[in-house]
């Protein structure tokens, strides 16, 4: 066949460890046999990170909002360990976090459903998506230790610095540590405008849980935003399709969700949103199945995997061993930026390949040809399990799209 041109460019990042083999090999295999591939090239690699200090990922996030359109593989977010195995010259800050402070946008991760792959929680009959604020909290945080007889004080100032009040935190008689998060009205008010259209779109309810009963001020504020925005903008258009929006305490949405049928929109803020959408996309199957799509207030799109960098599995790939790796969500990644990409720039023939590839995805999957990762759970009446290694999984999918 004739390859399927491009018009405008899609920003990729490229990543580490064994999500950076497979994403080179996806491309390889399966989309650059069938598409002139043009993108706008950015090494978020941790080596290329720490060599840019970091500069690197903050390019790649303001391409993005040229462009409109980004994929992104998975990175590592350094720790103790990681500085040292890398000689880095800092412990940097998730390049993840950064992305979604500069772009402000909501993560929306939903499982990838194939048949045969049986969720852990029987009762999940349809998919659940997570809505993640993609801003503050934990991420944007300034965080310090603190020694025996010195106090913390959160201090509040105008614009010229003057102190206006000041709350003591805590006086510590010994060692210990302070953390100081914050959030803004406009990010909170967007994030609940993304959640409610997405739902609208989606035709689903709206599940949102914080702990205002704890966090009087901090979670309360997200409670009335939200609230506040639902009554005026959303809710007849919610009743005129047979929708709702609940908002409740995290852990009663957390016993509601276990025991339910799914197939609603769970809004949580930054850290709950971390949390919870592994413990979904592992329940429905596999870390290696959800995707995940960062969508910032003015329609600017970056998808990635919802899962990590393999560590285990590259480890065992430099030594020459065999690996078994599930390239399902990076796959799904790559297909939601073309699609995206073909939808932005009326490229119909490139929508139209990516809609192809997810459907020979699943099929590869519903036949019974699948990774390690997937065998405890797949069960179809008839259909014999085929254990692939990581690039022949990849191949049996070129075979069928």
């Amino acid at each position: 066949m004739k390859k399927i041109e491009m018009t405008t460019p899609l920003v990729e990042m490229d990543g580490d460890e064994m999500t950076r083999v497979l994403w080179q090999w996806i491309k390889e295999i399966l989309i650059t046999p069938y598409v002139n591939l043009k993108t706008e090239y950015y090494d978020l690699g941790l080596a290329n990170r720490d060599k840019t200090d970091d500069k690197i990922t903050i390019e790649s996030a303001e391409a993005t909002k040229k462009y409109g359109v980004a994929v992104k593989c998975a990175t590592i977010t350094p720790n103790a360990q990681r500085v040292e195995e890398y000689k880095l010259k800092k412990m940097w800050k998730s390049p993840n976090g950064t992305i979604r402070r500069i772009l402000d946008g909501t993560v929306f991760r939903a499982p990838i459903i194939a048949d045969g792959i049986r969720p852990y929680v029987p009762g999940w009959k349809k998919p659940i998506i997570l809505a993640r604020h993609a801003y503050g909290d934990i991420y944007n945080a300034v965080e310090d230790r603190v020694n025996a007889g010195e106090n913390a004080y959160l201090v509040i100032c105008d614009k010229d610095g003057k102190e206006i009040r000041r709350r003591l935190v805590h006086e510590f008689s010994g060692g210990g540590i302070v953390q100081g998060v914050h959030n803004l009205d406009a990010s909170v008010s967007a994030f609940a405008r993304s959640c409610f259209n997405y739902a609208l779109e989606n035709n689903l309810d709206v599940w949102f849980g914080a702990k205002d009963t704890i966090s009087k001020i901090y979670d309360h504020r997200f409670k009335d935003i939200f609230n506040e925005i639902y009554e005026a903008e959303y809710r007849q258009k919610f009743e005129k399709i047979g929708k709702y929006f609940m908002y409740t305490l995290i852990d009663d949405v957390v016993a509601r969700v276990m025991r339910s049928e799914g197939g609603m929109l769970w809004v949580c803020k930054n850290y709950d949103g971390d949390v919870m959408s592994d413990m979904v996309a592992t329940a429905y199957g596999s870390l290696g199945m959800m995707t995940s799509v960062l969508v910032s207030p003015d329609g600017k799109y970056e998808f990635e995997a919802a899962h990590g960098t393999v560590t285990r599995h590259y480890y065992r790939h430099l030594k020459g061993e065999e690996t078994s790796t599930n390239s399902v969500a990076t796959i799904f990644a790559w297909t939601g930026a073309l699609s995206k990409r073909g939808e932005l720039d009326g490229n119909k023939e490139l929508a139209e390949f990516a809609k192809c590839l997810e459907k020979a995805t699943l099929k590869t999957i519903e036949e019974g040809y699948i990774t390690g990762d997937l065998i405890p759970l797949f069960k179809r009446e008839g259909v014999t399990v085929n254990k692939l290694n990581s690039k022949e999984f990849l191949y049996e999918i070129a075979k069928r799209i």
